[in-house]
């Protein structure tokens, strides 16, 4: 069972959600806690939207998710279509 966070620890993850650093927060939230990777993602995800609510403007960069790696992603999907178009 999870154990509670404290006011620190919430802040450092409404802070790494606020950079765009979703991960962190979920390994922040397990770190703290305890939770197992499943339990911690479904926690982050869940408060991404109270955190939305509160403010917008401030955790913009949590709801769009994604991060680096889906830039990367993205850019060798679109790299393989060029060449395969090419082709």
């Amino acid at each position: 069972m999870a154990k509670d966070l404290t006011s620190e620890q919430t802040q450092q993850i409404a802070d790494a959600l606020a950079a765009g650093r979703k991960i962190d927060a979920i390994k922040f939230y397990r770190d703290a806690t305890g939770a197992d990777l499943k339990a911690s993602k479904d926690f982050i995800d869940a408060l991404v939207p109270k955190l939305l609510e509160q403010d917008p403007v401030k955790y913009s960069k949590a709801a769009q998710g994604g991060g680096c790696a889906s830039v990367l992603i993205t850019a060798a999907v679109i790299a393989a279509l060029v060449a395969a178009m090419m082709a």
